[in-house]
């Protein structure tokens, strides 16, 4: 035996959606939302009016009232088709794929920038330290003749 149809009604302020489903999912699948409206009190199971005659003439079709635009107008629309993911295309993989080597060729060479200025580094700092042995050495040296 086919479920019973009930009438649930959706509201944004501007409209007022009414559909004539079977169970409060079909309802939001018409509507074309994916959060529970009647969780948060938004949507309810229809009362009497003649939104809900005109849906139960018309099971499965959106029924909108303007609320604050087209006021009292009643009229069947279509629920808003659900947007569609789009792969990526072969061409699209192939940029990816071009512009991740791109990258590893490039992490690699700044990689390898890095260690020679880290080199570079390094050996700067031997200078440093002989050089500043020399000074000492040198200052000690001249301190050392100007004592005697």
């Amino acid at each position: 035996m086919a479920r019973a149809l009930k009438v649930f009604s959706y509201s944004d302020g501007f409209h007022s959606w009414t559909v004539a489903a079977t169970s409060r999912a079909k309802a939001l699948e018409a509507w074309g939302v994916k959060r529970d409206l009647f969780k948060d009190g938004s949507a309810v199971e229809a009362a009497e009016g003649p939104d809900k005659e005109a849906a139960l003439k018309a099971p499965g079709e959106l029924i909108e009232r303007g609320l604050s635009v087209d006021i009292g107008k009643v009229e069947e629309t279509r629920a808003p088709k659900a947007a569609k993911t789009r792969r990526p295309s072969a061409k699209d993989l192939a940029r990816v794929e071009l512009l991740e080597e791109e990258l590893a060729e490039l992490d690699a060479a700044q990689k390898r920038e890095t260690q020679a200025l880290e080199a570079r580094r390094a050996e700067l700092e031997r200078e440093a330290a002989a050089m500043v042995k020399r000074q000492v050495k040198a200052a000690d040296a001249l301190r050392a003749k100007l004592s005697r």
